[in-house]
Parts: C-alpha cells; sequence; structure tokens
C-alpha cells in the first residue's frame, strides 16, 4: 500500500458529534469549506498487512477515520509466541486548504477483547508530526475476566494542541499497538485484543481542530 492510497470525500455518518465550534477569541476557527485529501505515504506493521487499512475523511472536514481489517493481538493456549503483540505505524500526507493548519484534538479507538481471569492487555498509541521532536504517547489497560467491545480515547488539552507548521508539508504519524498478556491463572486458553472486526467496521477516529495560519488574508 506504501504511497498509494488516495482517499477524500464525505462520509456523512462518521461522527455522531462534532468538535465543538471555537470563539474568535480562543485562536481557533471553524474547519475550512474546502474539503481535505489524506494520501497514505506508509503503512507498516504486522497489526495492518498490506490491504487491510483504510482512510476516509468525514464531510464536515472534522475528523477522518482508519479503519482496519486483520489488527488482533492474542496469547495463551496454542498462540503463536510472536502474536501477543501487534502494531501498525501509519505515515499520512494531509492536504489542507491554503491558510489553515491543523491539529489533531482526540482520537477514538473500538475494538473487542475477550480475556481469560488474569490476563491483561494494553491499548496504546503514539502520534507526531514529520521532523517534530515531540512525540505524544497515550495507553489504555484491560484486565479479564473481560468479554465484550472496547472503547478507548486519547484527548489533548487545548492549550496543549500541536499544530502542523504553516507552509510546510509534513507528514503526520500514528503509531499503535495492542498488547495481550495470558496471565498465569489461564495460561493454557486464548486471550486476545483486535481493533477490527469480521465485517471489518471498526474504526479509529481521529478529530481535528483548525485554526488559521499567520498572514492569511
Amino acid at each position: 500500500m506504501a504511497g498509494g492510497l488516495l482517499l477524500s470525500g464525505a462520509i456523512a455518518a462518521l461522527l455522531t458529534s462534532a468538535l465543538p465550534a471555537q470563539s474568535p477569541s480562543s485562536g481557533f476557527v471553524d474547519p475550512p469549506p474546502d474539503k481535505i485529501v489524506i494520501k497514505v505515504a506508509t503503512v507498516n506493521g504486522s497489526g495492518c498487512p498490506q490491504g487491510t487499512t483504510a482512510v476516509a475523511v468525514s464531510e464536515d472536514n472534522t475528523a477522518f477515520t482508519v479503519t482496519y481489517s486483520d489488527y488482533l493481538a492474542q496469547a495463551g493456549g496454542s498462540s503463536d509466541p510472536t502474536a501477543f503483540r501487534k502494531n501498525c505505524q501509519l505515515s499520512l500526507i494531509v492536504h489542507v486548504p491554503q491558510g489553515f493548519t491543523y491539529a489533531i484534538a482526540s482520537a477514538d479507538y473500538r475494538g473487542f477483547a475477550s480475556l481469560q481471569r488474569g490476563a491483561s492487555a494494553t491499548q496504546r498509541a503514539s502520534y507526531y508530526f514529520q521532523g517534530s521532536p515531540s512525540t505524544a504517547h497515550r495507553s489504555h489497560p484491560f484486565s479479564g475476566p473481560y468479554n465484550d467491545n472496547w472503547q478507548a480515547t486519547d484527548e489533548t488539552d487545548w492549550a496543549q494542541l500541536v499544530y502542523a507548521p504553516c507552509g510546510v508539508q509534513r507528514n503526520f504519524n500514528i503509531n499503535t499497538e495492542i498488547r495481550v498478556n495470558a496471565g498465569t491463572q489461564a495460561a493454557d486458553k486464548v486471550s486476545f485484543m483486535t481493533m477490527d472486526s469480521t465485517d471489518g467496521d471498526i474504526s479509529t477516529v481521529y478529530h481535528m481542530a483548525w485554526k488559521e495560519c499567520p498572514g492569511k488574508s
């Protein structure tokens, strides 16, 4: 999929709620009216084999989704010893309307987990712009017994948002990971965690914040 996937346009039902409009004094603006276009520069990792990841942009330009169809980690029983951890690194080229820049305000993750008593799992993500020394890390732990859908949200305070540099193209990188520990109480049974589903309909939603670049007329 490297260098190969170009997606743009509308997913009307992508979000049940958009980011709230910001007041002029806050320095934030409503999303620009023009569409954003996201191109996947590279996608690598054991959790996202070629052809199993897609990106789409919301109709109102406040978010984009990453959908996985083969993202599963498992441990215990007859599991492959290397299957306890899966990861995926996406490098996205985000083309935004001239005069605007963006930051990722929050990210929503969803999946399914089946954890035996004593087992545990962790979902982790990091975010950074190409060439930036700052990397944001977020982790969410889960403990067995657990057999249900899961959801986790990474949020950034408005004052701490890191914006893409104005007038310079910098890839936005997202590195996600799921990890499962079988524990000792039921190590003979399989525990697993997914960021996918049987119909491939589990999506990760990244909510965007916008502001005008200096000098925009």
